[in-house]
């Protein structure tokens, strides 16, 4: 049986990140917030939640959480994958990813479904809109 080719190639696209990080040092900052403003949520989006927000809760998150939170949430990669990837059990990527997935709404005060929706203003004006 060979290997999974998305998984190999996956490990080495992130090996060689974590080599261009360490060279790097550190990030760019981006203390006028000019590039990170292009990707705030529109106002006509449901939610509140902010890039900025985000990146800050993910960074907080430890690097083991973050990064199955990422090959699950953000690439896509089934937890078998991501598994393979990190070189540890799906059982422990699963946990990893629930831990993350805790820590952030804790972080980003997300305390369930309606913390996705319209906020209670928006909900009063359609509900009245729609004789609700």
């Amino acid at each position: 049986a060979g290997t999974n080719m998305r998984a190999w190639l996956f490990t080495i696209l992130r090996n060689e990140f974590y080599s261009q990080m360490r060279k790097r040092g550190r990030e760019v900052q981006d203390s006028d917030g000019l590039f990170s403003e292009r990707f705030s949520v529109h106002p006509e989006q449901y939610g509140r939640l902010d890039l900025q927000d985000f990146r800050a809760a993910l960074d907080k998150l430890p690097d083991d959480q973050r990064e199955a939170i990422v090959l699950v949430g953000a690439a896509g990669f089934a937890y078998e994958e991501a598994a393979e990837i990190c070189g540890c059990a799906v059982g422990t990527i699963k946990s990893r990813v629930s831990r993350a997935r805790t820590r952030l709404q804790e972080l980003l005060g997300v305390s369930g479904e309606v913390d996705y929706g319209p906020d209670a203003g928006d909900a009063a004006i359609t509900s009245r809109a729609f004789g609700g």
